[in-house]
């Protein structure tokens, strides 16, 4: 059994909107923020009943601290006095700090319940619909340092913007993830943006960017426009410091100075909906910087590669259709035209590569390109449709490059071969429409591919060998199926008529993935 997932208990177990549970993601989103600042587990527990019964949707652990469970507690429902906090924190909406410390086996904590409110439309605090447990070890418990006494205030302000609805604060656009984290560095503002303590971390983020001094009691906005290489870059970090102190929360930021670059994110700070300053966590992120440039440059070069391999193959391509008008010899012209094509659909895939941002196409374009120019070029008077019947999905360059050579050959193949010419003998074509039609399909079955080509022309010769007859471009589709490609591949009569030719390309592991989604 799989483990479930926040809304699938919520839909499951009680009668919460789609809002509230929108919001509660949000929030198990959000909170190891609160979580590392508190030094404390955090359980989000919503009500199943009317009988003083919940059910724990989502935990946390610090990364700051010891755990004070050792067991996961999402999926528990608990009642009568093991809950008394949780109700207390439910029914008067406040938060709940009374109580002895309660043992979990060995592990002495302390019980805290905070309300949470999702805000109306009109701004106002809302209903409770859940209540966030947050259970601190105590058995580290010392004097705390002024690191720790300015993470629990700052904790305890957040608690109460949870008890007020007015957190976590909305997602922007992009961002995936709440980092920067407490432990990359944090600072804290007055309501007049003065810095009133800074970690270590982010002191030294600080000095990166060729700050040296100590920040309490700088204007943190005014800073950001001193250090930013760029004025605006400068400007648009003061801006999103400003923001916070104003109580909105902007999208996070990046300065760069010196060479280095650092990641801000400020929240604003407004218990109880009095603005008493903001919350700025930073992050060093120069190192990310610099390979996310050598990624960058790297895809360039591979993207141009690619670009130059497909010109260089145009340019052999012209050059082989040139000396194919030069030859006299009816089959000498005809192997130069058949080599033109090989070499043009190569150049296909690597143009396709050359404007992707990996190694990785959608095939499904190729083929129908390749299709419709085999139609068009094929030496032969009948007229032929095409048609592509389910999807390839995203493959790998090394297997797109070989699979668009096996099917143009194939498809090339069923067109010049599959039927008679007018006037000449042959069974008529099974369709019932009397129109000549070749499809391609395509399906992914257990980390295979497995594609058909089929016609519905006269099917195979009787004295036909697929092992060892076939002309060139049989013999270079078998070579590349069970050489590059690793697969099988079977020619034989289709059940109705024509011709049918069957492969099996094995995929790995994220190449199967890709073509799931």
């Amino acid at each position: 059994m799989g483990v479930s997932t926040l809304r699938d208990l919520a839909e499951e177990h009680t009668q919460l909107r789609p809002s509230d549970v929108d919001h509660l993601h949000r929030l198990a989103g959000d909170w190891q923020l609160l979580s590392d600042l508190s030094f404390a587990d955090l359980l989000l527990w919503v009500p199943v009943d009317g009988e003083g019964t919940y059910l724990c949707v989502a935990q946390v652990r610090p990364t700051t601290a010891p755990t004070a469970y050792l067991d996961d507690q999402v999926g528990r429902i608990v009642g009568g006095p093991e809950v008394a906090h949780l109700e207390v924190a439910h029914r008067q909406g406040r938060i709940w700090r009374e109580g002895d410390p309660v043992w979990y086996g060995d592990v002495p904590a302390r019980h805290e319940a905070i309300p949470v409110r999702l805000r109306t439309a009109e701004g106002e605090a809302g209903e409770v619909i859940a209540v966030v447990g947050r259970d601190t070890n105590l058995s580290t418990a010392r004097t705390p340092s002024q690191l720790e006494l300015n993470y629990l205030t700052t904790a305890d302000d957040l608690a109460q913007m949870i008890a007020d609805g007015t957190f976590p604060p909305p997602r922007h656009p992009g961002e995936t993830t709440s980092a920067p984290r407490v432990g990359d560095g944090l600072v804290r503002l007055d309501a007049g943006g003065k810095v009133t303590y800074a970690s270590p971390n982010a002191q030294s983020a600080y000095r990166r960017l060729g700050y040296a001094s100590h920040l309490v009691g700088e204007d943190l906005a005014k800073l950001h426009r001193r250090l930013a290489s760029d004025p605006l870059e400068g400007t648009d970090a003061a801006n999103g410091v400003l923001a916070a102190l104003r109580g909105e929360a902007p999208p996070r930021r990046e300065i760069d100075a010196r060479g280095a670059t650092m990641l801000t994110r400020s929240l604003p700070l407004m218990p109880a909906g009095v603005p008493i300053g903001a919350l700025v966590l930073v992050r060093d992120i120069t190192e990310v910087r610099r390979r996310d440039r050598a990624l960058i440059t790297k895809d360039a070069t591979i993207r141009e590669i690619h670009h130059r391999v497909k010109n260089n193959l145009q340019t052999v391509a012209a050059l082989l259709r040139l000396q194919a008008r030069r030859v006299s010899m009816p089959e000498a012209r005809v192997a130069l035209e058949e080599s033109v094509r090989r070499v043009a659909s190569i150049a296909l895939v690597h143009e396709t590569l050359s404007m992707s941002s990996d190694e990785a196409v959608e095939f499904d374009g190729i083929v129908d390109r390749v299709a419709s120019a085999a139609t068009e070029v094929a030496a032969t008077e009948v007229s032929v449709g095409m048609r592509r019947k389910g999807t390839f999905g995203v493959l790998p360059a090394e297997i797109a490059t070989s699979l668009v050579m096996v099917l143009n050959e194939l498809l090339l193949n069923a067109v010049e071969h599959g039927f008679p010419a007018p006037g000449e003998e042959g069974p008529a074509p099974v369709d019932p429409a009397g129109r000549p039609e070749v499809v391609v399909t395509a399906h992914r079955f257990r980390k295979q591919l497995h594609v058909s080509v089929a016609d519905n022309g006269r099917g195979l010769p009787a004295e036909f060998d697929a092992e060892r007859g076939g002309r060139l471009g049989l013999q270079i589709v078998r070579a590349l199926v069970t050489g590059e490609l690793r697969g099988t591949i079977e020619l034989r009569n289709g059940a109705e008529g024509g011709t049918e030719a069957v492969l099996v390309v094995p995929l790995s592991r994220g190449t199967a993935d890709r073509l799931a989604g």
